[in-house]
């Protein structure tokens, strides 16, 4: 069996937390090719994975909904909005930190991930009816690791609420009816010991890649998101913790060739710890499963295969930075130009009708070579989520930061300045590289430079930087730099960040329909009724 081809959403997805009305009214309606609860046959063991397959599709269709990405990736110092022709409510968010509530994207991403909640807590009472009819112990095993994997996906969807909102519902039950949101960490507390830590224990210790369904979150996944978690609590010692339960395995490497982490070539290799699936696992002519328009979003506005909506794009003076310190390998991959031609032999037209950028996201660029005829941009690659460059990074500012020694942290941070281009020698293999940092230099600023390397291997993936200046403290100094309200100019910050503008406002429509969204958030992990 294969993850996602012609998945089966074993539970209707029900009404959506406080569902309202979005762009396409998607939320109002029963997912295809459901099956309803009460024919569900818990005796028919064969069955038993198709409530996981489930929260994968609400993953694949709802977690992947274009709009998400660019409201997780607009607010940092790096991403441009990309267009100026349309959606003006995104280049408000970016230019100006004006949030304007009334915004379909935030209403659509809270319904999105919460249906994923949703699917998720149907999925684990349908894992629970199915253990009552196992009656071996292979069968009791792959029910547990089923219910380690949708445990998993329910807080990916949390990590992303509050990425977006902070303070969120916790929705234990889908008949829960006390909607009150709980503060940030309490939530995480939530995710941490409910569903990750647990998740560690009850899914299988190997690479997705050779997951019982190729590419299912593993031990190693839900340890990843566990330490991203702890990392936005400024938890070193566990981050350090979880991240060296994934370096200690000897399962993950970095991938040699950044040009191709993000291209075919690179899906589920050594690298990848999860990946959102929506290929079929042939050779492009099998059927095709699709992210909605996640990746056509990205692409640069162009013409041919290698065209997409011009959304996405990097600022200026973020190529500049990346361009004076050195980058090669990763600023090749990142940037896709206006008015240059890719390695891969496409070339990407100068375009200043619709876009006030000419640099692309080019991490979600799948070269016409390598796209199945007949189909669209980005077309049978798969989305990255989780990486082992992310699990390195971490690992080494959590022993910067005094859970381990700078000696650790380094070996961390070279391993990725090296797959970079920035090793001790040039080519000639005798020439020092000046762009070379050594220990002695890296441990009189360890942190900084961590941070600098995040941001630069990071870019434009799940608002990683905007979470980094964040939790460091570094938000209104970094966001607020070079304010010009000038009129015409081109990057804009007429109000500036300011800690109040840290998450996006509770969508009205969801307040309207339950009105204890509005009440003070619970600063304890509680059973709500």
């Amino acid at each position: 069996m294969k993850i996602f081809k012609k998945t089966i959403a074993y539970m209707a997805a029900a009404a959506l937390l406080l569902s309202g009305a979005s762009c396409s009214d998607f939320l109002d309606k029963a997912p295809e090719n459901t099956v309803p609860e009460e024919s569900i046959d818990y005796t028919n063991l064969s069955n038993m994975y198709q409530p996981v397959s489930g929260v994968y599709g609400a993953l694949r269709t709802g977690g992947m909904h274009w709009v998400g990405l660019p409201l997780y990736i607009v607010r940092d110092d790096d991403v441009w909005s990309g267009r100026h022709d349309d959606q003006a409510d995104l280049i408000n968010i970016g230019e100006s930190f004006v949030y304007m509530n009334s915004f379909w994207g935030f209403n659509e991403m809270w319904n999105q991930n919460y249906k994923i909640v949703r699917v998720a807590n149907a999925a684990l009472d349908d894992l629970a009816n199915f253990r009552a009819n196992c009656t071996n112990n292979d069968d009791l095993q792959k029910n547990s690791e089923y219910e380690g994997e949708v445990r998993f996906l329910r807080a990916l969807a949390y990590y992303r609420l509050t990425q977006l909102f902070g303070d969120v519902t916790i929705l234990r039950s889908n008949t829960q009816t006390d909607l009150t949101r709980s503060v940030r960490d309490v939530v995480y507390e939530y995710m941490l010991t409910e569903d990750l830590l647990p998740a560690i224990e009850l899914l299988p210790k190997v690479h997705p890649r050779n997951a019982e369904h190729m590419g299912a979150a593993t031990s190693y996944t839900a340890a990843t998101l566990a330490a991203k978690v702890y990392l936005q609590m400024n938890d070193f010692p566990n981050v350090k913790k979880q991240t060296e339960y994934v370096i200690n395995s000897g399962l993950f490497d970095l991938y040699p060739d950044f040009y191709n982490l993000f291209k075919t070539a690179g899906m589920l290799c050594e690298e990848s710890l999860f990946e959102c699936q929506i290929t079929d696992f042939d050779a492009g002519s099998g059927e095709e499963i699709r992210p909605g328009e996640w990746y056509v979003f990205q692409g640069p506005a162009n013409t041919g295969v290698v065209s997409g909506w011009g959304f996405i794009g990097y600022r200026d003076e973020f190529v500049d930075w990346a361009e004076k310190r050195g980058e090669t390998v990763r600023a090749t991959t990142t940037f896709l130009k206006g008015g240059e031609t890719t390695p891969s032999g496409d070339a990407i037209n100068l375009n200043t009708n619709m876009t006030a950028t000419n640099c692309w996201n080019g991490k979600a660029y799948l070269p016409t070579s390598e796209t199945p005829a007949g189909r669209g941009y980005g077309s049978g690659n798969n989305i990255r989520i989780l990486r082992y460059a992310d699990v390195l990074l971490m690992h080494a500012e959590a022993c910067a930061n005094g859970a381990g020694t700078l000696d650790e942290a380094f070996e961390d941070f070279d391993k990725i300045r090296a797959r970079a281009g920035f090793k001790e020698l040039l080519e000639d293999g005798t020439t020092k590289n000046p762009k070379y940092i050594s220990k002695e230099e890296f441990n009189k600023n360890a942190v900084e430079l961590i941070l600098d390397e995040r941001r630069m291997e990071l870019a434009g993936e799940w608002g990683e930087r905007y979470m980094d200046l964040v939790r460091t403290g570094k938000a209104a100094t970094v966001l607020n730099e070079g304010a010009d309200p000038t009129p015409g100019d081109r990057y804009i910050v007429v109000n500036g960040w300011t800690e109040d503008k840290t998450y996006y406002p509770i969508p009205p429509t969801q307040i309207e329909n339950a009105p204890a969204l509005a009440n003070e958030p619970l600063t304890e992990l509680t059973v709500q009724q």
